[in-house]
């Protein structure tokens, strides 16, 4: 699969979660941040995308600890939290 299609199909399960702080939290990440992405980046961002939602928001938010496979630069883009659109 090219870059583009990776890409298009990460922005689809970015924002198609199951419920809509998911999709907030996890497309808004993906939609401030996905164009620059390495490739490495987006082997990171697929195998996190695998990841339970309670489980991404509470890496998140800090209530609980991230595996050590999901530490490092992504997550603490992620634990910013400042990408989310907020509801007017």
């Amino acid at each position: 699969m090219d870059r583009a299609d990776r890409l298009k199909r990460l922005r689809f399960r970015s924002w198609h979660r199951g419920t809509k702080e998911a999709d907030m939290m996890i497309g808004g990440f993906f939609d401030r941040y996905g164009a620059g992405w390495s490739d490495e980046e987006i082997d990171w961002y697929e195998r996190f995308l695998e990841e339970q939602d309670v489980d991404i928001m509470a890496w998140a938010i800090g209530t609980q600890p991230v595996p050590e496979r999901f530490q490092g630069e992504m997550m603490r883009k992620i634990k910013e939290l400042n990408y989310i659109e907020h509801l007017k």
